[in-house]
C-alpha cells in the first residue's frame, strides 16, 4: 500500500438468484430470526414488568440455546442469524434508553422488507466463479463480474418489497487510492428547481426522477387499490408497484453516484449546507414534499461524506442557519431576508448583480474554506 492510500470499510451489493431450494432456506431463515426477535422482546418486557431488571443480551443468548433444544426447527436456520437478531434487539433497547427512538417493535409476517445478517468465520463467505459462497445456502448464484476486496465482515441477505433477493457483503481494508489533488474547491447550494448551484456559477438540473413517473405509479397503486388483499391479481399489482418505485429509486441512486463521485475527482475542499430535511418536509405543502423528498439531499450529503473520506478529499459543513443567500459576496452587506421569488437582486452597498442561487453558493464556498482553516 502507498503513503497517499486510504483503508477503510466497504460494502458490496449483490443481486443473487437462489434455487428453489435456497430461496426456500432463505425464506425459513427470515421466519426464524423474526420469531427469535419477537419471542425475546416479548420475554425481555415481562421480565422487567415482573422483576423491574433487565433481561440482558447473554441472557437472552444462554436462553436462545436452550430454545433450539426445544424447538427443533429453529436449528435449520443459520445458527448466527439468530445470534445477530438478539443483537439488533439489543441495539435497538440501548437506542430507546440513550438516543430516545422509539420503543422496539414487534416484527410482522407482511413486512415486504425482509433480512438477515450473518458473520464470516473461516472463509464461510466468499466470492466463487460468478457466485457466492453463503453458509447454509451454499453456493449462490450472481450476474455482478465485480470481486470484493479486503477482508468480509459478515454478510446481509435481504429480499425487497419486489420480491428480488440481495447479498451485501461488509468488507473492511479495502484499499482506496487517493485521487489527485486539483487546487480547485466549491461551494453547493442545494434547490428543488435546480438539484445543485456550484460556486464556479454551473448549475445541475433536477433530473425529477419520481415526478416524470408520478402518474404512472398512482395508475398502477389504483389498480392495486380495486384488487382482493391477498388474492393472485392483487400480489401481481402490488409487485408491479413496487417494481416501478425501485426502479424510480435506481435511477435516483445511479444519478447521485455519478455525481458524487465527479465532484469528489474535481475538487479538494467541498462547502454544503446543514440542511433540516426532517423539518423542511413537515411544514411545506404535500406537492413541495415531494419534491424535496425526490431530491434526496440527505443521500447526496451521505454519499458525499464516504467518498471525501476515501478518496482523500474535505468536506465543510456549514451551520444550517448561516445566512448564505442574504449576504452580498463581493462586500458582505447583509440585505435580510427575500422572498422565494427574488431570484437575482442588486447590493445597495456595492451594486454588484447578482443571482441568488450562484451568491449563496460562493457564500457557502467562503464559509466552508472559513471553517476549514480555522
Amino acid at each position: 500500500m502507498k503513503g497517499s492510500d486510504i483503508m477503510a470499510e466497504k460494502a458490496y451489493k449483490y443481486r443473487i438468484y437462489p434455487n428453489k431450494q435456497q430461496e426456500e432456506l432463505i425464506q425459513k431463515t427470515f421466519g426464524c430470526c423474526r420469531f427469535v426477535y419477537n419471542y425475546y422482546l416479548n420475554k425481555r418486557k415481562e421480565y422487567y414488568e415482573k422483576d423491574k431488571a433487565t433481561f440482558t443480551y447473554n441472557m437472552c443468548s444462554k436462553d436462545l440455546t436452550q430454545l433450539k433444544k426445544e424447538l427443533i426447527w429453529l436449528k435449520e436456520s443459520d445458527k448466527d442469524s439468530l445470534q445477530k437478531s438478539l443483537k439488533d434487539l439489543d441495539i435497538a433497547y440501548q437506542k430507546f434508553f440513550k438516543e430516545h427512538s422509539g420503543y422496539p417493535k414487534f416484527k410482522s409476517k407482511k413486512d415486504r422488507h425482509k433480512s438477515y445478517r450473518t458473520s464470516c468465520t473461516n472463509n464461510n463467505i466468499r466470492f466463487e466463479n460468478k457466485h457466492i459462497k453463503l453458509p447454509k445456502l451454499g453456493l449462490v448464484k450472481v450476474r455482478d463480474k465485480q470481486i470484493p476486496q479486503g477482508r468480509i465482515l459478515n454478510a446481509t441477505i435481504s429480499q425487497e418489497s419486489n420480491g428480488q433477493y440481495y447479498c451485501s457483503l461488509c468488507c473492511t481494508d479495502v484499499e482506496f487510492v487517493q485521487y489527485e489533488k486539483t487546487s480547485q474547491n466549491i461551494g453547493i447550494d442545494l434547490g428543488i428547481v435546480d438539484f445543485a448551484i456550484l460556486s464556479d456559477g454551473n448549475k445541475i438540473d433536477n433530473p425529477r426522477f419520481y415526478e416524470k413517473l408520478e402518474k404512472k405509479l398512482a395508475k398502477l397503486q389504483r389498480e392495486l387499490s380495486r384488487k382482493t388483499i391477498g388474492s393472485n391479481r392483487w400480489n401481481k399489482a402490488r409487485v408491479k408497484v413496487a417494481k416501478l418505485q425501485k426502479h424510480i429509486s435506481n435511477q435516483r441512486n445511479d444519478f447521485l453516484h455519478k455525481l458524487t463521485t465527479n465532484i469528489v475527482k474535481n475538487f479538494d475542499v467541498i462547502s454544503i449546507e446543514d440542511l433540516d430535511v426532517k423539518s423542511m418536509r413537515e411544514t411545506d405543502s404535500n406537492t413541495r414534499n415531494k419534491r424535496v423528498g425526490d431530491v434526496s439531499w440527505s443521500e447526496f450529503r451521505r454519499m458525499l461524506t464516504y467518498k471525501c473520506e476515501w478518496y482523500g478529499k474535505t468536506l465543510s459543513v456549514i451551520g444550517r442557519y448561516y445566512p448564505s443567500s442574504q449576504v452580498c459576496h463581493c462586500c458582505g452587506h447583509k440585505d435580510g431576508k427575500k422572498d422565494e421569488n427574488v431570484r437575482n437582486w442588486i447590493c445597495p452597498e456595492c451594486h454588484s448583480e447578482l443571482d441568488r442561487d450562484i451568491n449563496a453558493a460562493i457564500n457557502i464556498l467562503n464559509e466552508g474554506l472559513r471553517l476549514v482553516n480555522n
